[in-house]
C-alpha cells in the first residue's frame, strides 16, 4: 500500500509534463485560422463560423482545439461529431468498428453525459489518429523509472536537510503509565513547538534534556539533482512529441531556428492532416476539385515587417507577382490586374532584352 501511495504522490511530476507539452501544443494550433476557400477567393459563412469562433452551444474554438490536441496525442485518437444543428462536438468516448472496404463505424458516442442513440459513418466525422501505438503506455514506462529515481533523490534530499534531536529521560520520574502518557504529551508538544513556531520557548521539564544534533555533515543530493530528474522525464516527453527543448524551456538561443523547425516538423504535418480529413468530410469530391476547400493559416512567429525585405527581393527581380506573395504569407489576393503583374527593377535588368515594368532610363 505503501509503494502505491508513494506513486501517487509523484503523479504531480508526471502531469506536468504531459500538460506542459500537449498545452504547448494545443496553444499554437489554436491560433491558427481554418479558412473556406472557394475557387480565388475566401469566404466565411457558417462552416467558417463554427472551425473559428464557436464551435458549438458551450465552448470556444481556441478551447475546442486546444482539447482536440489533447485527447488526439494523449489517447492517440479524436472524434469530431456534427450534432444535428451543425455543432461540432468532441466525442469523450465511442466504440469504433473498422471495415476493410465500407465506412467505419462509430456507435455509443457520448459527449459529457450524453450519448448519441445512433451511428456515425465515418464519411459523416472527423476522425484522426496521432500515431500506430497510444502514448500513454509509453509514458507510463518511462514514468515508473523517472517516478523511482525522483522517488530515491527526493528521500535523500528529506535526510540531508532533516532536523534530528534527541531527548534524555530519567525513568525513575515516571514510573506509572499515567505518568509515562504524560511525558509523551510532553515531548510530542516539544517537537510541535519546534517544528510549527518560528520562536518557540519551552519550558524545562524535570528528569528530560533536549538535545538538537546538526545533521549538515550528512552526505546527500542537491536540489539541483531533483530539478535535473524532473527535467529529464520533460525532455523525454517533450522529444517524443517533436518539441524543441530550448524552445519548450524559453531559452533565447537560436529561438528563431528552433520555433522554425517546430512550426515545419511538428505543427504543419499536424494541420495537414486536420486539413485532408476536413477537406474530405465537409466537402465532396466534385466541390472540391471545383476549387472547394479548407485552407488553414497557421500561426505565423514572424510578422509583415520581418518579411518585408524579402517579400521586395521577390517582388523586384520579377520571381513572384503582388498576389502570389500575398497567398505565402496567408493573405487575400486582391481583385486588380497590377497586383498579378511582374516586375524586375532597374538592378535586375540587362540589356536591352530586359523586362518592362522597371525604372526609366
Amino acid at each position: 500500500m505503501e509503494l502505491f501511495e508513494d506513486k501517487a504522490k509523484r503523479l504531480h511530476m508526471k502531469k506536468l509534463a504531459i500538460e506542459t507539452c500537449i498545452s504547448f501544443i494545443g496553444r499554437t494550433i489554436s491560433q491558427s485560422e481554418f479558412r473556406v476557400k472557394n475557387g480565388d477567393t475566401f469566404i466565411k459563412d457558417e462552416l467558417y463560423y463554427r472551425l473559428n469562433v464557436r464551435p458549438s452551444k458551450n465552448v470556444t474554438a481556441s478551447t475546442f482545439w486546444q482539447t482536440f490536441i489533447y485527447k488526439y496525442i494523449f489517447e492517440n485518437e479524436c472524434l469530431i461529431i456534427q450534432a444535428d444543428k451543425g455543432d461540432l462536438l468532441i466525442a469523450d468516448s465511442f466504440i469504433h468498428k473498422e471495415y476493410a472496404v465500407f465506412d467505419d463505424i462509430f456507435s455509443n458516442v457520448v459527449v459529457k453525459d450524453f450519448e448519441f442513440k445512433r451511428t456515425f459513418k465515418q464519411s459523416e466525422v472527423i476522425h484522426l489518429r496521432y500515431g500506430n501505438e497510444k502514448l500513454t503506455p509509453l509514458i507510463d514506462s518511462l514514468f515508473t523509472d523517472y517516478g523511482d529515481l525522483f522517488g530515491s533523490v527526493l528521500k535523500a534530499q528529506k535526510r540531508k536537510n532533516q532536523i534530528r534531536g534527541t531527548v534524555d529521560m530519567d525513568m525513575t520520574t515516571a514510573k506509572t503509565e499515567e505518568e509515562r502518557e504524560k511525558l509523551k504529551g510532553y515531548i510530542n508538544k516539544l517537537y510541535d513547538a519546534f517544528e510549527k513556531k518560528d520562536i518557540a520557548i519551552v519550558p524545562q521539564q524535570k528528569g528530560v534534556k533536549y538535545e538538537e544534533v546538526s545533521s549538515n555533515g550528512l552526505a546527500g543530493q542537491s536540489v539541483d539533482e531533483i530539478n535535473k530528474v524532473t527535467n529529464g522525464f520533460l525532455d523525454q516527453i517533450a522529444f517524443a512529441l517533436g518539441i524543441p527543448i530550448s524552445l519548450l524551456r524559453g531559452d533565447m538561443a537560436d529561438v528563431e531556428k528552433q520555433t522554425k523547425n517546430y512550426m515545419f516538423f511538428t505543427i504543419a504535418p499536424l494541420l495537414k492532416k486536420i486539413k485532408d480529413e476536413a477537406n474530405v468530410k465537409f466537402f465532396t469530391q466534385k466541390e472540391y476539385l471545383a476549387g472547394q476547400s479548407i485552407e488553414i493559416r497557421k500561426a505565423s512567429y514572424r510578422d509583415i515587417f520581418d518579411l518585408a525585405t524579402s517579400i521586395d527581393k521577390l517582388k523586384s527581380s520579377g520571381f513572384a507577382s503582388s498576389n502570389e506573395l500575398r497567398d505565402v504569407a496567408g493573405w487575400e489576393r486582391v481583385d486588380d490586374p497590377i497586383m498579378d503583374a511582374y516586375f524586375v527593377t532597374k538592378n535586375y535588368q540587362e540589356g536591352s532584352e530586359a523586362l518592362k515594368g522597371g525604372e526609366n532610363e
